[in-house]
């Protein structure tokens, strides 16, 4: 599949690629010569499940199984997509940080799984967040969500709790296991942070419904 495109100097272009077949490798060509700063690839990440093996516990929110941010009620200092890198934030910019309440509520953020799973262990880290992390969090999951991001949202608000209303600390790593409730496989859940927050990284750990 080759698209030939035209460039403009000092400039930042889009353009949107339909094709059915995952790929893993992308070649660039430009005419005749020249510089370019920056290729981005945007797409879904498809891993190969066959690797997993049965019975086997992996992260099902991990960006490198396919898992990805849909919608957050606030992304003021950072983007949701940023609770499924990998690794530990290398600072505060390096995760998902709402704006300070000023009203009733909390904020939320709603993610898609890799995989439908049965969910063993929920880690939530503050990484850098000392001053601003979220008083406590929970969880809410479902097997099934449909439509655009805001109708999602919608329905995420009447989901099962995964996990209830735990507390938080700073600059820490929390791992939630006992806490769970027993649920079918699911392949959506909607973090709630109470009241507002940083929370660098989520991970969701569980078995694939195979």
């Amino acid at each position: 599949m080759t698209h030939r495109l035209d460039l403009k100097g000092d400039d930042r272009a889009w353009f949107p690629i339909d094709h059915s077949e995952p790929v893993t490798h992308v070649r660039l060509h430009i005419y005749p010569d020249g510089g370019v700063a920056r290729l981005r690839v945007w797409g879904r990440v498809l891993p190969d499940w066959s690797k997993v093996a049965a019975g086997e516990a992996v992260d099902l929110l991990a960006v490198a199984h396919g898992g990805r941010g849909i919608i957050a009620n606030d992304e003021h200092y950072g983007a949701v997509a940023k609770l499924t890198a990998p690794g530990r934030g290398v600072n505060m910019g390096d995760g998902w940080e709402t704006r300070r309440r000023r009203e009733p509520g909390n904020d939320w953020a709603v993610l898609e799984l890799g995989a439908f799973g049965h969910i063993e262990q929920i880690t939530v880290d503050t990484a850098h967040f000392k001053g601003n992390y979220p008083d406590r969090c929970s969880v809410q999951a479902s097997a099934r969500a449909h439509g655009a991001p805001d109708e999602i949202a919608k329905q995420a608000e009447g989901w099962p709790v995964l996990l209830p209303e735990v507390k938080l600390s700073a600059d820490s790593v929390h791992v939630f296991r006992d806490e769970l409730a027993a649920m079918r496989p699911v392949k959506f859940v909607r973090l709630n942070i109470y009241p507002d927050g940083g929370v660098s990284r989520l991970r969701v750990v569980g078995k694939l419904a195979r």
